[in-house]
């Protein structure tokens, strides 16, 4: 059990979309109270009192010092659906590019700002500069000017001479400020696909005058000191797109990023918020996976729905078809997995639309349908069990019914419990060596014990029950197959292997080879493990088409040896 927990945290990225860390919004919500000016429900300014000021914005260290002070107050800010959140976020990604712009107003004097991770320097540069000009990009430091001697041994940041040579014709001065802010580990100025981190949580701004700086021939130059990376880790250039999304977003439009031995040097035509993003390298193993995976959960889908189209057409083509109890749990749990398929192709779409309320409701569906499925496993295991084991004394009231009820209500008052739990949000998936590689949506860590009684400890029981009907039935195939005439051995031989398979597929043992994604089988098993189980609605149908497609003796087929099973079905037609 515990190389089940371990390895299907990767190997279910596939169809189980297997859970990492996220916060909740505000953790403690007592000490956020402080910075509420009255408790609401709304989105209403009122409902976050931070102490800005919109218009003139004055610079208030009270004010600069409350917004800074957020993220030892608060965790993360990223919840849409928390009024107070969401407030606060609106006011943040407001209040700093009018703070930016407040600074190179022509009533600000040169003036140094340090408080509460914000530095910045405001300073009039000439504009016949015949040099370029660089300042310090160091964190928890007020930038200075620097000597171009020492350039390179620290973070920094270089203006063209041409930027102001440009602007010379306008005025002989012009007001440059250069900001510095530590945004902290929570989500301020955070994108919704994003998967890296800011170095050392740091933001750097530069603003020229009042004017909007673009399509410099020569770039501005950032160049960050960060040491040698990891093989695994790379480096991103971005600015703060305040047109992207919501609250904006990260974009790499108009910057290069220059990979150098201990620093990178990003060179981008304009002027805005920058940073640089470390991300874990997506590797080709993982890039395989996905590919796979998009494409057999598509083609599953496809089949899937032809499946259940089939399934109607026989119903209505032939009466004795509507009392085969075998055939309508087929069919259900055509439908389970037709749906966690689509829960999947769907999941990536809509995290990356960075609502949390959408996230929460695609993972949890997604859980739901993924528990749906291995419940409609347990109830064909069942099925068989009283066709092939049992045989007698098989009769039930209302069984289609029951079936229901527990193949589809038992999931859903396990994800009712879940979400009263808030357990859904965000999550990234990490490799084998524990690296990220894809945020979903799905179950965060605080909610680890959930993950492992719903789905693993769950799968793992459902998986032991399926394995001993499978085992029993081979074993009464393989008997028959002794006593079968010397001709038609050989072709039983193949029946009933192709039956073993079938019913495999049925029963879910494909998802054991969970249990072989772990150490040196890794790689292959999970590949196989990528490429059968979301293949799984494909073979479905050809298994159902087989069985039930009409013959010129039979309208249907067994789902169990392979014989007729017109007379056992005949019993359940009144449940």
């Amino acid at each position: 059990m515990v190389n089940l927990l371990h390895s299907m945290k990767y190997s279910f990225m596939v169809t189980t979309l297997s859970l990492l860390p996220l916060l909740d919004c505000i953790r403690g919500q007592d000490s956020c109270q402080a910075l509420q000016e009255e408790a609401r429900g709304d989105t209403a300014t009122s409902c976050c009192d931070i102490g800005l000021t919109n218009g003139s914005l004055p610079i208030q260290l009270e004010s600069a010092n409350k917004i800074t002070s957020i993220p030892s107050t608060c965790d993360d800010l990223q919840q849409e659906d928390n009024a107070f959140c969401k407030c606060v976020m609106d006011k943040i990604h407001s209040f700093w590019p009018a703070f930016e712009e407040y600074l190179t107003r022509e009533d600000v004097n040169e003036s140094v700002l340090d408080i509460n991770r914000v530095k910045a320097r405001v300073q009039n540069v000439s504009t016949s500069i015949t040099h370029d000009l660089t300042f310090t990009l160091t964190p928890n430091e007020v930038p200075k000017e620097l000597d171009t001697s020492v350039k390179g041994k620290v973070s920094n940041i270089k203006l063209p001479r041409g930027l102001f040579q440009s602007i010379r014709n306008e005025t002989d001065y012009v007001k440059v400020a250069v900001l510095v802010l530590d945004v902290g580990e929570v989500g301020l100025f955070k994108d919704p696909d994003q998967t890296g981190t800011m170095l050392d949580n740091v933001m750097v701004s530069v603003k020229v005058g009042g004017r909007q700086i673009a399509g410099l021939s020569h770039c501005v130059e950032l160049s960050f000191s960060h040491g040698r990376l990891p093989q695994n880790v790379f480096s991103k250039c971005v600015f703060w797109d305040t047109k992207k999304g919501k609250h904006g977003g990260w974009n790499t439009s108009g910057c290069v990023t220059v990979l150098r031995d201990k620093e990178t040097m990003c060179c981008c035509d304009h002027l805005t918020f920058f940073t640089l993003l470390m991300s874990p390298s997506l590797d080709v193993t993982v890039q395989m996976l996905l590919t796979i995976a998009n494409v057999g959960c598509g083609i599953s889908v496809v089949f899937s729905a032809l499946t259940i189209i089939l399934y109607f057409v026989l119903r209505f083509a032939y009466k004795k078809f509507k009392s085969n109890d075998t055939a309508k749990i087929h069919v259900n749990l055509t439908s389970s997995l037709l749906l966690l398929n689509l829960a999947y192709l769907l999941n990536r779409r809509i995290f990356s639309m960075g609502h949390l309320g959408l996230c929460k409701g695609i993972g949890g569906f997604t859980h739901y349908c993924l528990l749906c499925c291995f419940t409609w496993m347990a109830i064909e295991a069942f099925q068989l069990y009283l066709l092939v084991i049992k045989v007698t004394n098989i009769y039930m009231r209302h069984y289609m019914v029951k079936l229901c009820l527990v193949g589809w209500g038992f999931p859903a008052l396990v994800v009712t419990i879940t979400g009263s739990m808030n357990s859904y949000g965000k999550y990234t998936i990490t490799n084998m060596a524990n690296q990220p590689t894809i945020t979903l949506c799905w179950i965060d860590s605080a909610h680890l014990v959930v993950h492992y009684v719903t789905n693993c400890s769950y799968f793992g029981l459902i998986l032991l029950f399926n394995t001993l009907i499978l085992v029993v039935v081979a074993w009464k195939l393989f008997c028959l197959q002794r006593a079968t005439a010397g001709k038609e051995e050989k072709l039983e031989a193949w029946k009933g292997g192709l039956t073993v398979l079938g019913l495999s597929c049925l029963l879910g043992a494909t998802w054991g080879l969970a249990f072989f994604t772990y150490g040196a089988t890794s790689v292959p098993a999970v590949y196989l493990f990528t490429v059968l189980n979301s293949l799984q609605g494909l073979f479905i149908f050809i298994w159902f088409t087989v069985l039930y497609y009409p013959k010129k003796d039979a309208a249907t087929s067994t789902s169990s040896s392979g014989k007729n099973v017109e007379d056992t079905t005949a019993s359940h037609s009144e449940r």
